[in-house]
């Protein structure tokens, strides 16, 4: 059985100790592929090192909407120079909004739209970090639409609920669930899991973040995706592995990962 983890942060300074073992150990749990996410372009040197070591490795590069204060006129041009830098780029992110730690809303729409028209110059998906905003996100998204055209992607580590997951659906995005979907109490994030459609559904670890359970509370790495394929396939009454053959068919498809 094989999966992917759609979205990881390796380069935090919590795994920099054991990062070999971690390796040893997503490896050993099936996951042959994974993404990389990007919170500040800075990042990005640092994370071609990290693929470089370990050949799994797909990359994006992006600004996370929290931090969108450091969005400049050369934000732009840095994140394009850098995606058209290496062809183990795969997607831009993640970006997007996150009203509930920030008010620094115009920031961050900034970045944002910026960052949907590189992705849509370089024709590739888009990575979102979605907080408190999914209303306004849906209009930015449908708006640029009708305004410069169409984006891929998908809505990573999604928290919303089933009427939100529909809005971003209907716009053509993935969903990708995290470890939150293996809470007790997260119960709206349960119900979109049981009503996204086979060939939209992707799973992520968002490591170091967000362990599920049983590790709940630790640090998260790319090997307890295989909690989230678990949890996901008892919610919609499906084998482990229909829901690893799905997910990891998706993820392929839409960063055009290698089989």
């Amino acid at each position: 059985m094989q999966l992917i983890d759609t979205h990881v942060h390796i380069n935090f300074e919590n795994f920099q100790q054991d990062l070999e073992a971690v390796a040893m150990n997503w490896r050993s749990h099936g996951i042959v592929q994974l993404v990389h996410a990007c919170v500040h372009p800075e990042q990005f040197p640092g994370m071609v090192e990290l693929a470089n070591r370990f050949p799994e490795l797909s990359l994006a590069v992006g600004m996370h909407p929290l931090e969108a204060d450091r969005w400049q006129t050369s934000s732009s041009a840095e994140i394009l120079a850098y995606a058209q830098s290496d062809q183990r780029v795969v997607a831009i992110g993640e970006m997007g909004l996150d009203f509930y730690k920030s008010e620094s809303t115009s920031n961050q729409i900034d970045a944002f739209t910026g960052q949907l028209r590189i992705a849509r110059q370089l024709d590739l998906p888009v990575i979102i970090h979605c907080r408190d905003a999914a209303e306004q996100m849906r209009d930015i998204v449908a708006d640029f639409w009708q305004t410069e055209g169409l984006v891929k992607g998908v809505m990573h580590c999604w928290a919303g609920t089933p009427a939100e997951t529909q809005w971003f659906l209907d716009l053509g995005f993935y969903i990708s669930f995290s470890g939150v979907v293996t809470f007790k109490n997260a119960k709206q994030i349960h119900a979109s899991a049981q009503m996204v459609p086979d060939n939209r559904l992707l799973i992520e670890t968002d490591c170091p973040f967000l362990a599920p359970m049983p590790h709940r509370g630790k640090r998260n790495e790319p090997a307890y995706v295989s909690h989230v394929a678990d949890r996901v396939a008892e919610l919609r009454s499906e084998t482990v592995e229909s829901i690893a053959a799905t997910t990891t068919a998706n993820a392929r498809k839409l960063f055009s990962l290698p089989a």
